[in-house]
């Protein structure tokens, strides 16, 4: 692919795995799940859903910074909880991130995430 473009900043988490933070592809940016580490120390953030969720969508925004959009670009969100008594608060948090109208969205309880956080969040921007 010749118009495939790996997108990568230090003011997100560097990737914990084999993957890239972000690849774009024509106007189309896949941003790999986020979740709350601090990009300058990473080390991660403590405390409730709220704390965990903000770091998670200032790291998604950077990343987004970096493909040369926004958050508001986002088409699509997916959100993982490992609890989803956290819905409303992380609903809540990312419409502060977020202009109206807001991407399409799916949140799913699942039974653990990496470094067992509560939260990780991916989306997908068409910019």
């Amino acid at each position: 692919m010749t118009n495939r473009a790996i997108i990568s900043t230090p003011d997100a988490p560097a990737a914990i795995g084999p993957y890239s933070q972000a690849v774009k592809v024509g106007n189309t940016v896949w941003i790999s799940g986020q979740i709350p580490l601090v990009p300058d120390t990473m080390e991660l953030v403590t405390g409730d859903i709220s704390a965990q969720a903000t770091q998670v969508f200032k790291n998604l925004a950077a990343i987004a910074n970096a493909a040369g959009g926004s958050l508001n670009d986002a088409v699509k969100i997916n959100i993982s909880l490992t609890d989803l008594g956290n819905f409303a608060v992380v609903n809540e948090l990312m419409a502060s991130y977020f202009e109206e109208p807001y991407p399409a969205r799916a949140c799913v309880q699942v039974a653990a995430l990496p470094k067992a956080v509560d939260i990780e969040v991916e989306a997908i921007l068409a910019l």
